[in-house]
């Protein structure tokens, strides 16, 4: 079961991240993501996170967060369409997607284990963009791809 995460970097605290329930296989490739992410993503320098080894990473404040491990979204069927960005394939909810003020939550759902990055409404576009780009070479360097999101 993963669990909530909740975002409590704001005044100088560290994020606090799900601890899903991976496989040795998903949380060794999860160890080897979360070790080659980046120390800045889109412009925002790392925050700290718990509990300590959280398949995870934030940045920024308040934090874009990134969640290895992460669940498929209810709404992803086999038909729904993905933004890819340098050739990985993110699902955004269409209710997200639609409204240009809502938190966004792309999740690379072509990978195994599957990864979340959670972006709030402040830093969604450019930085959105940006941090996705800068996402997919740890994720197609260390991460199963089991079936393309397009």
């Amino acid at each position: 079961m993963l669990a909530v995460v909740l975002a409590t970097a704001g005044c100088g605290g560290s994020v606090e991240l799900a601890t899903p329930d991976l496989s040795p296989g998903e949380s060794r490739a999860c160890a080897a993501l979360v070790a080659a992410l980046p120390d800045t993503l889109a412009g925002e320098s790392a925050t700290e996170t718990e509990p300590e080894g959280a398949p995870g990473a934030a940045w920024g404040d308040p934090p874009l967060v990134l969640q290895c491990g992460a669940p498929i979204p209810e709404e992803f069927v086999e038909t729904s369409e993905c933004l890819v960005v340098d050739d990985v394939g993110w699902f955004v909810p269409p209710e997200q997607e639609a409204d240009p003020d809502a938190d966004v939550e792309f999740t690379a759902v072509g990978y195994e284990p599957a990864v979340r990055l959670s972006i709030p409404a402040e830093h969604r576009g450019a930085t959105s963009a940006a941090a996705l780009a800068e996402l997919a070479a740890p994720v197609t360097e260390h991460l199963e791809l089991v079936q393309p999101c397009l």
